[in-house]
Order: structure tokens, then C-alpha cells, then sequence
């Protein structure tokens, strides 16, 4: 099978058929504002010294150029992002295993990114992941996201569950500026926001100096310092807070589970970028 998903059609809902990442975003696409973009169907990790089948190639260049042409830009720019068949279990996230390429653009260098997101699904900390969460190593698939790439003006993780504390009646909001790899990294402290779910009320607002962030460069992304004015401002609002935790207790209840959720603000409008499991309760 070599056609490519698009994400919010029916064909691309399947975690066997594009990796949990990409279909748990396009069953809910319906439900929230999820960047455009599509999946490309399981590749074989394990023959990874090949090169991608044409028929492949093919179908990727085609997909591309239509992204391009439906965002009205010669060469997009696109977040290529590995998305395991096995993925965002309840017991196995993969968060961090595979890699991410942002900022890509042209046909290209998305067959390029492509590439190496199929490769790092076999990579030693991958592997040493998938058997300490006793999945086989032996037959690895991994389909890859391509997504348009949202210019964040401001980044943020949301817990829907307290982390910390536990409280199923309390999410909490990671927020910072830019891009989110600084914040996913972890080379920023983000500003942190409780919100009680109960009635929506702002339980505590810690701003933090945040002194990273992430930015689109012409080869691609690169980490910054914030500038001076930004560092110690707030990241949200509260409107924005607010409207960040009415996302989360939706996706808590379309999933039935408690979800650690990335997303993004840009021009106003507020981007799901993708919602999984907490692993970690």
C-alpha cells in the first residue's frame, strides 16, 4: 500500500495503518484545529539500508505538491514526524524515540526527513525502548506525518490530569514561546498555569524567566535567546489559558482517558499538534 492519508479522512484513523500520532490526530481533526498534512503508511524499519520504493517517492512528491498548492506556497514548509504502529499506547508513549524534523522544505528534502524518521525507528535507544516495553524489534513499522508547520508564536503542553499532585479536578498548562522544541527539550522553563476543570477558575500562575526559544531559520529551525522584552512576560493570557484547558477537558472526554496534549498559538488561532496518553500517572 503506497498512497499516502490524509489527515480527518476516515483511511487515515488507523493506528495499524499510520502509527498512533498520526491517527489519533486525524480522528480529531473533526473536533479541533489540527494543521493540514498526511501519512505515509508503514514502512519496514528493518530493510532501512534501502532506499524508499518509488512507488513511494511518487506518491510523497504528489502529496507534497498538493499541500503546497493548497497552502498557496511553492515549497511549504512541513513537519516531518515519525509515527510507530505501536505508538501512544497507554503503557508506551515512543515521546522522544524517534526523530522530528521541522521547518523542511521542498520535495526534496521531505523525501530526505522521511527517510530518517523511518531509519530512527531502529535506533539503538529505540530498540533499547521497544524491548524494555516488550514490543518486538524484529518487525518494525513506522509510518511519518508530514504536516504543514505552524509558525507558534507561542508553544504549550497541557496535562489534563495534575501531574503532580494527581488531581483528576486540576490540568495543568506548560507555555513558552516559539516553536516547542525548546519547551519538549526541556532547555526552557516554561511559564506553569493551573486551572481547576470544575469551573474553569485559574488556581496559580507561575511566570518563569524563560531565556530559549525556537525559531524558524531558512535551513530550518534554531534555538535563540528570547529577547528581553518577552523573557519575563506572561506566555498566555488567561483567555488563552482558558480557552487552552476547554481543549484538554474535550480531548480527555473524546479519548476517555487523561491526555498530555501539545499545541500551539499562532495569529491568534489555537493548533492541536498532538494528544497521547500520560504515561506517567
Amino acid at each position: 500500500m503506497t498512497d499516502v492519508h490524509w489527515l480527518g479522512h476516515e483511511d487515515c484513523h488507523h493506528t495499524h495503518v499510520v502509527g498512533g500520532k498520526a491517527a489519533s490526530l486525524s480522528r480529531l481533526a473533526a473536533l479541533h484545529t489540527v494543521p493540514p498534512g498526511f501519512a505515509i503508511p508503514a514502512l519496514d524499519a528493518n530493510g532501512s539500508a534501502e532506499r524508499l520504493p518509488q512507488a513511494i517517492v511518487e506518491s510523497i512528491r504528489a502529496a507534497y505538491s498538493r499541500l503546497a498548492e493548497e497552502a498557496g506556497e511553492e515549497a511549504v514548509s512541513v513537519a516531518v514526524r515519525s509515527s510507530a504502529i505501536d505508538e501512544d499506547a497507554a503503557d508506551a508513549s515512543f515521546a522522544g524515540q524517534h526523530d522530528t524534523y521541522l521547518n523542511v522544505r521542498g520535495h526534496d528534502a521531505v523525501l530526505e526527513a522521511v527517510t530518517r524518521c523511518r531509519d530512527s525507528a531502529i535506533s539503538p535507544a529505540a530498540l533499547a525502548y521497544r524491548e524494555q516495553q516488550g514490543i518486538s524489534v524484529e518487525d518494525v513499522k513506522i509510518g511519518i506525518l508530514v504536516q504543514q508547520l505552524v509558525a507558534s508564536d507561542v508553544s504549550a503542553i497541557i496535562f489534563s490530569q495534575n501531574p503532580i499532585n494527581k488531581s483528576p479536578d486540576e490540568l495543568v498548562i506548560n507555555a513558552s514561546w516559539g516553536l516547542g522544541e525548546s519547551l519538549v527539550g526541556g532547555t526552557v522553563t516554561p511559564d506553569t498555569y493551573v486551572v481547576r476543570k470544575s469551573d474553569l477558575s485559574l488556581v496559580s500562575r507561575q511566570i518563569a524567566k524563560k531565556e530559549q526559544m525556537t525559531v524558524m531559520i531558512p535551513e530550518g529551525t534554531k534555538e535563540v535567546p528570547v529577547p528581553k522584552l518577552l523573557s519575563e512576560e506572561p506566555a498566555l493570557d488567561e483567555e488563552q489559558a482558558i480557552e487552552m484547558a476547554q481543549m484538554a477537558i474535550k480531548l480527555e472526554k473524546a479519548t476517555s482517558y487523561p491526555v498530555d496534549i501539545e499545541c500551539a498559538v499562532a495569529q491568534g488561532t489555537l493548533y492541536l499538534l498532538q494528544c497521547r496518553p500520560i504515561t506517567t500517572l
